[in-house]
Formats: C-alpha cells, structure tokens, sequence
C-alpha cells in the first residue's frame, strides 16, 4: 500500500491543509516530502526503484526528503541574520 503514488499524494494534501490550519511551516515540508515521493513513483526510474524495494526504505526516502524541503523552506523563509527583533523596554514599565 505505501508503494502506491495516490497514497503519498493525499497524505501531501492532508500534511498541507493541516499547515494551513496549524501554519508554522513544520507540516508544509512533510507535505512536500510525501508530494516528492508521490511524483517519484510516478515518474518512475531508479530512485523509485529503491522505494518500492521495502517499507522501511519507502519511509527513509520520505524522511530524507521532507528534511531537505523543511531545510529549504528554512533557509527561504526563516529568520534572516540581523533580523531578530529585541526590545529594550518592556510596556510594563510605564
């Protein structure tokens, strides 16, 4: 069943409403992990060829690929250096 491409695609949709309701950017890069194996099983080839082989690899694909879009999404829409925001008073000080 997790060799099936329609699986990976709607756990990506659910992943990605679920950012939408809860948004932190944290389910946003499983949903494009599990988008990325979907369309790897579908095009097919010898990275898919590597999934399909057992479960255990299936899952370490996806986990890899999710850290690498959450590292990405990370880099593009993190905090930037010099960008922190420090107070120097506190509102209840007045």
């Amino acid at each position: 069943m997790l060799s099936e491409w329609w699986f990976w695609a709607a756990a990506a949709i659910v992943l990605a409403i679920g950012e939408v309701l809860m948004p932190a950017y944290v389910l946003l890069g499983f949903a494009i992990g599990a988008a990325a194996v979907a369309l790897v099983l579908i095009i097919g080839g010898p990275l898919a060829a590597l999934l399909v082989g057992s479960v255990p690899a299936m899952i370490l694909g996806y986990a890899v690929l999710s850290l690498i879009a959450w590292l990405a999404l990370r880099k593009v829409l993190g905090v930037r250096r010099g960008q922190v925001k420090t107070f120097d008073s506190d509102i209840n000080e007045n």
